[in-house]
């Protein structure tokens, strides 16, 4: 009987303190940003090509517009064959990403105007595979800007961490002075997100828009020799938190 009582009592006043926390405690406000996936299609040929933009014209960007949601596609720089195009769908939240997902599957709207292209038969395929990336934006850039009509070159980094713990320390550079710093020296980000499903993991990928290699150059050339780049870089929680960059130089496709 008096351990019950004990107990009772316990849980009381553990009750009690939890409640007095959670009305003290002032409610963090959640920052709103994007949930983005990144397709990189590797195209059957030219014709590929041509039946993916016909497929996000008429049926795929129609559809993600409608909800919110934003898409910006790209063709590598190189122009290597056999093609690969790159397509961001900028998400409004984690829960729109999936409710679209979903939607996809059962929207009669939606499955009319991709008909053509889920017709598809096994010998004249759109791709020979396609690869996915689900990222979250970062705090300190929440949501995509898209490229000016100037934006001819893009540049797409990925970084390698070695750890989850390395990863989320590369972040925190980001949000608490690295992307201030491409701003304040003219670059044009786009997008910053955290890998939290898909290749490379764990890592990070950020996009940039630049009006030619030449102006690309010229910026990068003030990034490194930067005051504000050595003293942030020379911190011991930012060391060794890359352990591959991967660069990737692409240009904006018309249709989206």
């Amino acid at each position: 009987m008096e351990r019950r009582s004990f107990l009772k009592k316990s849980a009381l006043a553990t009750g009690a303190a939890v409640a007095s926390s959670s009305l003290s405690a002032s409610p963090v406000p959640a920052i709103e940003k994007d949930f983005y996936e990144l397709r990189v299609y590797h195209l059957n040929g030219g014709g590929g090509r041509n039946r993916l933009q016909k497929y996000y014209t008429e049926a795929v960007i129609p559809f993600l517009h409608k909800r919110g949601a934003k898409v910006v596609a790209f063709n590598e720089y190189s122009m290597e064959e056999p093609p690969v195009m790159y397509i961001l769908h900028a998400h409004k939240s984690l829960s729109d990403y999936y409710d679209t997902t979903l939607a996809m599957r059962t929207d009669p709207d939606f499955l009319a105007a991709a008909r053509e292209y889920t017709a598809v038969t096994a010998n004249n395929p759109v791709y020979d595979r396609y690869e996915t990336f689900l990222l979250e934006a970062f705090d300190g850039f929440p949501r995509l800007i898209e490229p000016d009509k100037k934006g001819g070159i893009i540049e797409m980094r990925i970084y390698e961490s070695y750890s989850e713990d390395a990863g989320i320390r590369k972040v925190k550079m980001f949000n608490d002075g690295e992307i201030q710093l491409f701003q304040s020296l003219g670059f044009h980000p786009m997008m910053f997100g955290q890998h939290l499903a898909g290749q490379y993991m764990p890592a990070l990928t950020y996009m940039m828009w630049f009006e030619d290699m030449e102006e690309r150059d010229a910026l990068w050339s003030t990034f490194g020799p930067s005051p504000e780049w050595k003293a942030m870089s020379s911190k011991e929680e930012y060391a060794n938190t890359v352990s591959h960059i991967h660069k990737k130089f692409l240009v904006p496709v018309d249709f989206s």
